[in-house]
């Protein structure tokens, strides 16, 4: 009967002792992942002084604000490339920023409105150019700009409705690309004028 009993005890302390065990390392786990998240969340979290005042700023996933990424790339582009006024160091100067966001097409479309004269024409007649962006629709990795481009020259005032589509790939950013985006297989599939309004000459 002493010999059951004792028996019996070390039984219950074994099985005592094991479930013990048990428990603490499914605590230690919840415990653990519990203290993951809390510092995943506070990585995420940052704090920005405004005159010695800290506010907090959330960091949010890159993917999440791509899209965003890519209009506001899309937007800059063509307004380096369609803003312009009548400055030979001017247009200079907007071209090379634009070509830092496209690739050979867009290089292609400057190199014809060159050799056909559209920047000497910007030139002789006084014109200043500029883009008013309409849409931009972004679908996955392509894109297309819905804008209207405004040419005041001395006689007259035209609008014109400009369109493009293309694709964009992410690259990584540089001083020169800050969103990381470029811009490829660029084409304009609408510039027509919608008014072209004369101004007194006298």
């Amino acid at each position: 009967m002493i010999i059951k009993n004792i028996e019996s005890k070390i039984r219950l302390a074994t099985i005592l002792s094991i479930g013990s065990f048990l428990t603490s390392i499914i605590i230690c786990g919840f415990v653990s992942a519990y203290a993951y998240q809390q510092v995943a969340n506070a990585r995420q979290s940052i704090y920005i002084l405004d005159n010695d005042i800290p506010i907090l700023a959330k960091q949010t996933n890159m993917q999440m604000n791509r899209p965003a990424e890519y209009k506001a790339a899309v937007d800059l582009f063509h307004s380096l490339f369609f803003n312009l006024t009548p400055d030979d160091k001017h247009i200079e100067y907007q071209m090379e920023k634009a070509m830092y966001f496209v690739d050979e097409t867009g290089v292609g479309q400057y190199n014809n409105l060159k050799e056909k004269g559209y920047f000497n024409s910007i030139l002789s007649s006084s014109s200043v150019l500029s883009i008013q962006t309409d849409s931009i629709v972004i679908d996955q990795n392509r894109f297309r700009y819905y804008g209207k481009q405004k040419i005041d020259r001395r006689s007259a005032t035209i609008t014109r409705s400009i369109v493009t589509e293309g694709d964009l790939i992410d690259i990584p950013r540089s001083e020169n690309n800050s969103h990381g985006v470029l811009i490829t297989n660029w084409k304009t599939i609408e510039n027509k004028d919608l008014s072209n309004v004369s101004k007194n000459t006298f």
